[in-house]
């Protein structure tokens, strides 16, 4: 480690040792987290690791999963179009899963990275599309109220909304609907 050479910058840093007592470092609750990696990437890399987490995840317990051929999914698993949002918990204790979208998929898989748990639901299109702007907790993401192309899901794993409830909660609960889902198709 350098050291200070300048006598002023020594002070200075000596003074900073003094005060630094009086302010106790947050306790950051992803410290040791085998997520805590990926809060340090950029947004859209952090979106793009998630899938990626899934995907190994679903192919891990035996589902097939290839990439979607399009943009309009980000995933393909067992034949079915797959899009995947994924949220770390916020300070205040709530996933938001963010920019959902009317488009071609038939299951959105909604996976919540807290620092020692995860959080997954699988949800039929059908029920994104028919609860955006009511009492869901979907909401329009962009231009208030009459803002039609984006929607957010606020979820919070320690009192979750009840119409969520038959799509999953833990990763287990999640891969038994997902079977559920394929098998009914």
């Amino acid at each position: 480690m350098p050291s200070i050479e300048d006598p002023d910058v020594k002070l200075l840093a000596a003074i900073a040792d003094v005060l630094q007592e009086e302010y106790p470092a947050s306790k950051d609750e992803w410290e040791g987290s085998p997520f805590f990696w990926t809060k340090t990437r950029p947004p859209r890399q952090q979106g793009a690791i998630c899938e990626r987490l899934l995907a190994g995840f679903l192919a891990a317990k035996g589902f097939a999963v290839t990439d979607a051929p399009d943009s309009e999914a980000d995933r393909v698993v067992n034949g079915v179009r797959v899009e995947i949002k994924s949220s770390t918990l916020w300070k205040a204790g709530t996933y938001r899963f963010q920019q959902l979208r009317d488009q071609n998929y038939d299951i959105a898989i909604c996976l919540g990275l807290s620092p020692f748990n995860v959080h997954c639901w699988v949800i039929p299109k059908s029920v994104i599309m028919s609860g955006w702007g009511t009492a869901k907790g979907l909401r329009s993401q962009h231009g208030g109220q009459q803002g039609s192309d984006t929607a957010w899901l606020a979820v919070d794993p320690n009192n979750v909304q009840s119409w969520l409830w038959p799509y999953g909660g833990s990763l287990a609960e999640a891969v038994e609907v997902l079977t559920r889902i394929l098998r009914e198709r």
